[in-house]
């Protein structure tokens, strides 16, 4: 399991995004990041609900949506003010979002713990005495009818589905979290368009993972992160806010976004649309080239500053050996975006990976 940032420093983090400047997109890479761990304390939730009591779920499911609600008031209080706006008032006698989110977090924490130890200690041994589950609750947690709903597990679904594609719905997600793939091709259907709040593609290998579709009609991610992938092709589609690209080798990526800001990548080569100066930091050969047209989805009027590449780790006149730009004739045709990338009968994922210079890469 991923480590989640804790819940009450979470929430500090939430209070001071109106503190930062609107310049450079500071604050929007705040709030893309503090979205994006609600969204991870979320799924470890969900993913824990085989095991955690009935009284547990809705402690840690009340904290989760009042961290989401909080999240939203700090995004509007720190918007410009507009001449009238009606405000809600609040019960005084309702519990802090800090403590709410503290109780989550160390009862979460308890619970998983609890759940590793043999069938013959007690799982409530290690819960603190004011989250155990009330008595004569547990004989009724099948039916419960007001327990949260928890995010279907579209990982598990891809990971065992039959087919040479994978076309994961996303229908019932508020984002999109793709990870610990191998050799899969999955494409993302229009349906995803509803959970694009934020993106996560992380621990993949050998894979094709194509999100153009649902992003490319008004719906781009707010923000994403691409993150310990090896030998795969993503097409990431449209992002409006920032993408964050860490621990990508011998890959290709393909990408729209406001800003990019690349870490500890080494033989990538990315596609790129950027409005502002894409970043590279503990890189070494990576080779930039326009967005191919078939991936463009911007408007003409946004500058393309792909080739503006600033190394963070390189600060003297000369040009940074760490990136370099794509030879036209090194770039994949046209032809190779449209007609074999989203495969077809009798093209496989191996042959594609091979026609795009990704097999034994």
């Amino acid at each position: 399991m991923e480590k989640t940032m804790p819940a009450v420093h979470l929430q500090q983090r939430i209070s001071q995004l109106g503190n930062l400047s609107l310049v450079g997109g500071e604050r929007q890479d705040a709030t893309d990041h503090c979205l994006a761990s609600i969204t991870r304390l979320s799924n470890e939730v969900a993913d824990a609900t085989d095991y955690l009591p009935a009284y547990d779920q809705r402690t840690y499911s009340q904290a989760i949506k009042g961290l989401s609600e909080n999240l939203q008031e700090a995004k509007a209080k720190a918007a410009p003010r507009t001449r009238f706006r009606f405000t809600s008032s609040k019960n005084s006698s309702a519990v802090s979002i800090n403590d709410a989110a503290q109780l989550a977090q160390e009862s979460l924490s308890a619970t998983l713990k609890a759940s590793l130890l043999s069938s013959t200690e007690s799982s409530l041994a290690t819960t603190p005495a004011n989250l155990m589950t009330p008595p004569g609750e547990e004989s009724a947690r099948d039916t419960v009818g007001d327990l949260p709903s928890f995010s279907k597990n579209y990982n598990a679904e891809m990971a065992t589905a039959s087919g040479p594609i994978r076309k994961p719905s996303f229908s019932q997600a508020s984002t999109i979290n793709i990870t610990g793939h191998t050799g899969l091709h999955i494409i993302l259907p229009s349906s995803a368009s509803r959970a694009t709040s934020s993106g996560a593609i992380t621990k993949l290998n050998g894979c094709i993972v194509d999100m153009s579709v649902p992003t490319a009609n008004g719906a781009p991610f707010a923000g994403l992160s691409l993150k310990n992938i090896k030998h795969s092709l993503v097409i990431a589609g449209h992002v409006a806010g920032a993408a964050h690209i860490t621990g990508i080798e011998d890959s290709i990526i393909v990408v729209t976004s406001r800003q990019v800001r690349m870490h500890d990548c080494k033989n990538v080569d990315i596609y790129l649309h950027c409005a502002s100066r894409p970043i590279i930091e503990d890189c070494s050969n990576v080779r930039f080239s326009p967005i191919p047209n078939s991936q463009n989805v911007t408007e003409e009027s946004v500058k393309n500053q792909w080739d503006q590449v600033d190394d963070f780790k390189w600060l003297k006149a000369e040009h940074s050996p760490n990136w370099s730009i794509l030879p036209e004739e090194e770039r994949l045709k046209e032809e190779i975006w449209t007609d074999v990338i989203p495969g077809g009968p009798g093209v496989g994922l191996d042959d594609i990976l091979k026609k795009i210079g990704l097999a034994g890469r």
